[in-house]
């Protein structure tokens, strides 16, 4: 699940600066701004190295920078934070609709060789290691943990700054099966229309539905993680579960919850192939900019044996004790 925005990145050797503010960034942001701002994106095209035009050619410079325009309007502040990478003066910049750290990148000639524009994230945030709140799995029965762990191989997720502590569930028979029949429609697989619980007692702070469920094997692109509901904890980490049945979700934003409460059926909307739950903690509720908080369920079986603050693993079968 990666929400889109605009992006563009261009790695060149990288330059070792200090951390404060070089005159040649301080100038070459400046003039970006004030180009940007006017919409005169043929000079702001000037600005760029040979190898950077080569890359983003004025057509494409032009469709990202009034796409930008578009989404976010123009910047009204820039702050100057750090060099990341050792090349990129990256500030925080506050346009007209929203926060972005703003990249820049200067070559030996003074002129602009990378470029990228990210939502901003305050590194002053709390980034727990893990979860403070005792948490029960968030569903009844047994499922089975399709991605989960800390490595590439046991789970995909880790390359997400947000999603690198999820979870994605799902159930299946005795001979590892998530359907029956010929799984062609919705209602072959064993995890579609289940009903998903609350963990422990929360708030509601974001609900999502209404998103269409997927035919088995499709994707949904435009809302990545589909039906969703957000809860946030007493220790202020927010429970992210996506992919619900479509018009499925019984709980309201700003709801109070108890642990075991239904939030709704999971479902196979968004990114999603089949019926599944995804699961992650993160330290923020805004995903573009949430930090994953590593997850344990307290007193759970795992393979038909106790374990007590656990964090299943990749093919484990799991059930709440």
């Amino acid at each position: 699940m990666n929400r889109l925005y605009f992006i563009i990145l261009i790695l060149l050797p990288l330059v070792n600066f200090g951390q404060e503010e070089k005159e040649v960034s301080k100038k070459i942001a400046n003039d970006f701004e004030r180009l940007y701002n006017a919409d005169k994106y043929n000079e702001l095209f000037d600005l760029f190295s040979p190898e950077m035009k080569k890359d983003l050619p004025i057509e494409k410079t032009i469709d990202f920078l009034k796409g930008l325009k578009k989404q976010a309007g123009n910047i009204e502040n820039r702050e100057f934070i750090r060099y990341e990478n050792k090349t990129y003066a990256s500030y925080k910049t506050r346009f007209e609709r929203a926060v972005f750290s703003l990249n820049i990148s200067v070559d030996k000639d003074d002129k602009i060789n990378g470029l990228l524009v990210k939502p901003f994230k305050d590194e002053n945030l709390p980034k727990p290691d893990r979860n403070k709140t005792k948490l029960d799995l968030p569903f009844r029965g047994e499922w089975t943990v399709v991605w989960g762990g800390d490595t590439k191989e046991l789970n995909y997720h880790v390359e997400n700054e947000a999603q690198k502590n999820a979870f994605d569930f799902i159930i299946t028979d005795k001979t590892g099966k998530s359907y029956k029949t010929d799984g062609k429609t919705n209602a072959d697989y064993y995890a579609f229309g289940k009903e998903i619980i609350a963990p422990c007692n929360a708030e509601v702070v974001c609900v999502i539905d209404g998103i269409a469920d997927n035919t088995p094997g499709e994707f949904d692109l435009f809302y990545i993680p589909g039906n969703t509901v957000i809860i946030k904890t007493a220790n202020n980490e927010y429970l992210f579960f996506a992919h619900f049945k479509q018009n499925s979700i019984v709980v309201k934003q700003g709801q109070k919850i108890n642990k075991g409460d239904v939030l709704g059926l999971c479902g196979n909307s968004g990114n999603s192939s089949e019926a599944h739950l995804h699961f992650h903690i993160q330290n923020i509720q805004d995903i573009n900019k949430a930090t994953g908080v590593k997850c344990f369920f307290d007193n759970i079986k795992v393979n038909g044996y106790l374990k007590n603050d656990y964090s299943p693993l990749k093919g484990e079968r799991i059930q709440n004790n």
